[in-house]
């Protein structure tokens, strides 16, 4: 593993912590829970060197196009304002974080906390250049934050040990995080040390490390 030295141009992504995306929710993802313990270690981390953190979340509106009942995929979920919209009260996401509220309105929807919510705007606003996105669900929405992240002209670290997949179809996950590597991301993993990159990508993803 390779030490990662994080810089005043790092930025931490939680991707929707939510309720209804844990264990229990209307859309659980299997294990979802345990990102919690590492997220939480990278919150200690980033601030602890006074680092951005963002947090996405859902905020559907009622009627919502990704609902089966309007022809979407997926069941209610993270209606504004419910409990299964708000964040896990494990991890204090709102006291330490810029909430990033995405799917706003019926009519559209939004796996990237980049899709509509000018978050790339305020991120260069600040001068971020990397980000390390974390949270749920690998194969969805941490897969989009991702590419659009690289998309936008940011390096991204994926913190490998602090996401976990929905795999409507085995192996979903895998291929998300293959897409993610291939698109350029750099895998990382964290611990009491901090941040470290997966050895196997020092050579080929040297652009992740400041």
């Amino acid at each position: 593993m390779i030490p990662i030295a994080l810089t005043p141009a790092d930025a931490l992504i939680i991707v929707d912590l939510q309720n209804d995306f844990l264990p229990g929710g209307a859309l659980g993802v299997p294990h979802g829970d345990d990102v919690i313990a590492p997220i939480q270690q990278l919150i200690d981390l980033y601030q602890s060197h006074g680092l951005p953190i963002y947090a996405s979340r859902d905020w559907h509106p009622v009627g919502h196009c990704s609902f089966t009942q309007q022809g979407g995929p997926w069941p209610i979920h993270c209606v504004a304002g419910s409990a299964g919209a708000a964040f896990s009260s494990a991890v204090p996401v709102e006291q330490v974080a810029i909430v990033i509220s995405k799917a706003t309105t019926v009519a559209k929807d939004a796996y990237s906390a980049f899709n509509g919510t000018g978050l790339g705007e305020q991120m260069r606003a600040r001068g971020i250049a990397r980000v390390a996105v974390c949270g749920l669900a690998t194969d969805y929405c941490v897969l989009n934050t991702a590419r659009d992240a690289l998309a936008e002209g940011f390096a991204a670290l994926l913190v490998r040990d602090a996401i976990r997949a929905v795999d409507v179809q085995p192996g979903d996950g895998d291929r998300a995080i293959a897409a993610m590597l291939a698109a350029g991301a750099l895998p990382v993993h964290v611990d009491q040390a901090g941040l470290r990159a997966e050895a196997a990508h020092r050579q080929d993803s040297s652009v992740g490390i400041f």
